[in-house]
This record gives structure tokens, C-alpha cells and sequence, in this order.
């Protein structure tokens, strides 16, 4: 019978995204799994009911980043009273691997990892720029991996088959998707409705996904244009509407740009200004440096400078994103992770 593992981490989409991967790749191998994450993220919706796990653990944890002094220092001793309990279920189900996907969800099974005596700790960093959680526990890792970083031993992002089944070279230019993410970005939602005249005069197709908060205004501002534009809050659909789009305007979290790569879609990054260490600035700089999309900040942002990168050739960029990332990255990294263990 198969071992069990422990996948842990999440708080946020991006890292969540990356456990759900995990869980999904050793449920298939036959092993048992186990999900630590925290009752205060959002780590319950995605895994509080799933029938792959073997048991989810939600632990009273909390984020430091953003806190005040005295916030700092209850987070932390919450990440503490939590280690023993990690211990304990580890004892309890023999566990000898854990992976980490970072975010605060993760810290106290992590610890409890790297005071285990014989459990491997491996860690998925997601964005080019390490968090802060991953960058203290990184030298006491059996394996780190990551798309961005240079010594990882599979660069690949673990990214979901509908995103390479749907993927095409684009040859033209006839819709475009704006997306702020399952939350929304203003700044992008903003910038939307200002260029939306003038691709309707170019007779390019709008697709847009808002996200909750934002979804009436900006379906009720598209009405007032009298612009038939295709507006959602919110789709489990992406890989198609990805498919349908012919370039695309984006945040810049780690998901996102791996998915929009890996649908070979040329895409202008618009990073988030508030995201920890500026990550987002930084992943899509990342593909900038090798001609693989446009980045601009939001102060940078202008109807000209859109209207200019639209008229170029994008034809190369998406022929390029078809080997930007190789399909099952998973399975590779599950393969390196049994190799080392």
C-alpha cells in the first residue's frame, strides 16, 4: 500500500491552485493524502468536502505580512502552538514527506517538517521573487521548485491541461480578454471600458472578467457604450474563453501568466502595485527579458501605447509561448520529488 504525503500551504488562488495540482497527481498515483492549510484563507472552500483526501486539517493560523508590531507577534505564536499539532498527525499517519506551496498556510506543517526527524520537506515557489515563509525554510528543503529559478530541477509551472488543449498560434487579431483575476482589478477594469470605443471601431470582439465586486458596474458601462462586450464575473470556462481571445490583458500572479503561456496567447502584463516584493513586476519581467510578452506599470498605462502594441506582429510572441512551458510539469515534479526520497 502507498504511503501517505502531506500537502500544505494555500491562503490565496495562486497557491491553492499549485496544492490542488499536488493533490490531484499523488491521488492518482495511489497514494493517500493529507491537506494542511488554515481555517482563516481560503483554504476550506477548496478543500474542506474533497473527496481525494484522505483528511483536511484547518488550523487556527493567520498571515504576518501587512501586520503591526503586537499583529506580528500573536500570528507567529499561533504558527507555533500549531507545529505540535502538525507533529502529531504526522506520528499518527507515519508521514515522510511534506510539500509546501508556500503562503502562511503553510508555515506550521513546514516547521513541523524540518523538526521531524527522517520527513523530506520539499517546497513549489511559485513567483520569481521567494516568500517570505519559503525563504526561511528554503535551506532546509529537500528540493525547491520553481519556474523562474535558475538551479530548480524541473522549470515547468504545474498548470491545468485545458490551458495546453485549448492553446493556438494566433495569426490575427480579432478579441481581446481583459483579466483582473477571480477577485478583479480595477485598474485593468478601468482601462477596459476607456480603449473599448476604439476596438469597437477596429471591430475587435471584448471579452472581460471583472470579477464580483465590479461585475454591474462595469456590465452597465458597456451597456451605456451600447457595446456588446462578453462580461463575467467570474468563469470556471477560462481555458475557452483564453481560446477564443487573440491576445489578452492580465495581472501578472504566477498562475495566470503560466496559464496564459501556456495557451500561447500574447498577453500585456499589467502587475499588481501592492503585491509583496513587487512579485508580479518581477514574473513578468521575467518573460519580458526573453521577448515572450509586454509589461507596463498602471501609471505607464495609455490608450496610444495599447493601441500601438496591438498593431504589432504578436504572430511571433505566441509562436514563441509554445515552448515557454512543457505540458504535465506536474508529473515531472512528482517524479524528482520520489527520485530524491
Amino acid at each position: 500500500m502507498k504511503e501517505t504525503v502531506v500537502i500544505t500551504g494555500g491562503g490565496t488562488g495562486g497557491h491553492l491552485k499549485v496544492a490542488d495540482a499536488f493533490i490531484e497527481e499523488f491521488h492518482k498515483r495511489g497514494f493517500k493524502v493529507i491537506f494542511i492549510g488554515s481555517a482563516n484563507g481560503q483554504d476550506p472552500n477548496w478543500f474542506e468536502d474533497d473527496k481525494r483526501l484522505k483528511k483536511a486539517f484547518f488550523l487556527d493560523t493567520k498571515g504576518v505580512v501587512n501586520k503591526s508590531f503586537f499583529g506580528k507577534i500573536k500570528a507567529l505564536m499561533q504558527i507555533v502552538s500549531q507545529v505540535s499539532k502538525c507533529r502529531t498527525i504526522f506520528e499518527k499517519f507515519n508521514i515522510s514527506r511534506v510539500i509546501s506551496v508556500g503562503g502562511f498556510s503553510a508555515a506550521p506543517a513546514t516547521f513541523a517538517a524540518i523538526t521531524t526527524v527522517d520527513c523530506y520537506l520539499f517546497i513549489h515557489e511559485q513567483n520569481s521573487v521567494m516568500g517570505k515563509l519559503n525563504e526561511k525554510t528554503a535551506r532546509f528543503a529537500s528540493e525547491i521548485y520553481s519556474s523562474f529559478l535558475p538551479q530548480s530541477p524541473v522549470k515547468d509551472y504545474p498548470v491545468n491541461d485545458d490551458f495546453f488543449d485549448n492553446a493556438r498560434i494566433r495569426d490575427e487579431l480579432k478579441s481581446v480578454i481583459f483579466l483582473g483575476g477571480s477577485q478583479g482589478a480595477r485598474a485593468i477594469n478601468d482601462f477596459a471600458l476607456k480603449v473599448a470605443t476604439d476596438l469597437t471601431r477596429l471591430k475587435i470582439k471584448i471579452i472581460h472578467q471583472t470579477g464580483k465586486a465590479d461585475f454591474e458596474r462595469v456590465k452597465d458601462a458597456y451597456e451605456n457604450l451600447g457595446i456588446e462586450a462578453d462580461v463575467f464575473a467570474f468563469t470556471n470556462n477560462l481555458p475557452e474563453k483564453m481560446n477564443e481571445a487573440d491576445f489578452a490583458v492580465s495581472r501578472a500572479g504566477a498562475s495566470t501568466l503560466w496559464e496564459l503561456c501556456a495557451n500561447s496567447l500574447p498577453t500585456l502584463f499589467i502587475p499588481f502595485p501592492h503585491a509583496a516584493k513587487d512579485h508580479q513586476y518581477t514574473n513578468a519581467k521575467f518573460l519580458e527579458d526573453k521577448g515572450l510578452c509586454y509589461l507596463l506599470r498602471e501609471e505607464e498605462l495609455s490608450k496610444e501605447k495599447f493601441i500601438e502594441i496591438l498593431k504589432k506582429d504578436n504572430y511571433i510572441i505566441s509562436k514563441k509561448l509554445v515552448d515557454s512551458i512543457k505540458y504535465n510539469a506536474i508529473e515531472s515534479i512528482v517524479d524528482d520529488m520520489l527520485d530524491k526520497s
